[in-house]
């Protein structure tokens, strides 16, 4: 049998150092993916941009109602709703539907002793009535009798006595039709109160049946059967009615600093935690002017219009609405990273090293966002940097929109594709790996700068 060779010292020794060799080539593509000369770099594209304003907020019905009891008493009953089941949370109801009815014994009571009362006031008028018949009876006889003694006068067929009681007689008689005209209005007076009283008692009977004001769908049942309610200065609440749950509000508090990027009819979407991936629309309805104070934050109320047809949304879910400020389509964007980064003055080609000030321009803002249609003349300037051999040179661009990340830019000198510097090359500690260098790319040991070993 023969034996295995193993390779010699001098063979094993040349194997090391060439794997050793190919891995720190690797290592060095590695390193040098994404950098230019030193420089990181990034590279201009062309897209599509959209500038947005991020806030919370809550899905509001549309027209809610909160129908209340006019009324004291017990729950006995609820109603039916448009399935014939019991009014409850959930139920739709159409107007004049019942929704609960409050015990009416008292209430009954007050009406019955008040058409009583109507009865006995007509029966006053009545009476009334026939007195003043009979006093007009009387008045004819004293006329009659009082012109018999003025014919005769006082001689010895009547006597001064029987004239003067006829004349009074007379008098009498007509102060009595008089009396007898007023009792009649103070019984009918009368009347028209007991009639008001029977009104006012009809009306509590009615209010212990609550109906509903409006089609739509019960959001909130605040009562149970057996529950008392007391209405005093303020009617209690039994059910909370939303009018109309196919067009939905959301409510969205909206920071001073962006709200005057708001406008009336502008596009929103939306999503909600209950519905994770799916994007909802709609758009702004008005802005409240009425602002509230939180912790020294200014924030206004902004009303979104979202159609909810196929009943997918739940009132009072958080949303999470993104306002859209503008839009951009195929336009040339770069990292603000690419706007912020500064190079030192001897990164700067020599022709540009004189005036970088001069080169830059005005400093560019962080972002941008379209209020009006300005011209070109009016957009802000910023300065981006490109490699050039192992410098690198500048080029103005005029700015855009700006969604926080990236940023639309017009410059003759670029294009898509070109090369932006977007920082430096950090140095390493010896012999650790650079970043997104391989770990296993072997590292040269160097001495401390402190010189210590």
């Amino acid at each position: 049998m023969q034996k295995m060779r193993l390779p010699d010292r001098r063979t094993l020794v040349i194997a090391v150092v060439a794997v050793v060799a190919a891995l720190a080539l690797l290592g060095y593509l590695l390193r040098g993916s994404g950098k230019s000369a030193g420089f990181k770099t990034v590279q201009v594209n062309r897209g599509d941009l959209q500038a947005t304003i991020s806030a919370t907020g809550t899905v509001e019905p549309e027209e809610v109602v909160d129908i209340g009891a006019q009324v004291a008493g017990k729950i006995v009953t609820f109603g039916k709703d448009k399935n014939g089941k019991p009014v409850d949370y959930g139920s739709v109801v159409e107007a004049g539907m019942v929704l609960a009815r409050i015990d009416d014994a008292l209430y009954a009571a007050d009406a019955a002793s008040a058409k009583a009362q109507l009865a006995q006031a007509k029966a006053s008028v009545q009476k009334a009535q026939a007195d003043l018949g009979q006093m007009q009876a009387k008045l004819l006889q004293a006329e009659n009798d009082w012109a018999r003694a003025r014919k005769l006068g006082p001689s010895d067929a009547l006597s001064q006595t029987d004239f003067d009681a006829a004349r009074a007689a007379f008098e009498v008689a007509k102060a009595n039709l008089a009396v007898g005209k007023a009792a009649i209005v103070q019984a009918q007076g009368a009347v028209s109160q007991a009639e008001a009283a029977l009104s006012r008692a009809l009306q509590n009977l009615s209010y212990c049946t609550i109906t509903s004001p409006v089609k739509g769908v019960i959001i909130d049942r605040r009562v149970n059967i057996g529950q008392t309610v007391v209405a005093s200065l303020n009617a209690p609440s039994l059910f909370l009615l939303a009018k109309d749950l196919k067009r939905l509000q959301v409510w969205v508090a909206v920071n001073e600093a962006d709200i005057g990027h708001i406008q009336p009819g502008q596009a929103v979407t939306f999503t909600v935690d209950a519905f994770p991936g799916e994007v909802f629309s709609g758009e702004v309805g008005k802005v409240r002017l009425n602002a509230t104070m939180t912790q020294n934050v200014v924030t206004y109320t902004v009303e979104i219009i979202t159609d909810n047809s196929n009943g997918k949304l739940l009132p009072y879910l958080t949303a999470n609405v993104t306002f859209i400020v503008g839009e951009r389509k195929n336009v040339l964007l770069v990292p603000n990273a690419a706007l912020r980064w500064t190079p030192q003055p001897e990164q700067i080609a020599g022709e540009f090293r004189e005036s970088p000030k001069k080169a830059r321009g005005p400093e560019a803002p962080a972002q941008v966002k379209p209020t009006a249609k300005a011209g070109k003349a009016s957009m802000p300037r910023g300065l981006v940097w490109v490699p050039q051999g192992n410098l690198v040179r500048p080029v103005q661009v005029t700015l855009g929109m700006s969604d926080g990340s990236l940023t639309e830019v017009e410059s003759a000198e670029l294009k898509e594709g070109t090369s932006l510097v977007v920082g430096g090359m950090e140095s390493q500690p010896a012999g650790q790996p650079a970043p997104g260098g391989s770990p296993f790319t072997p590292q040269l040991f160097k001495k401390p700068a402190d010189g210590k070993k």
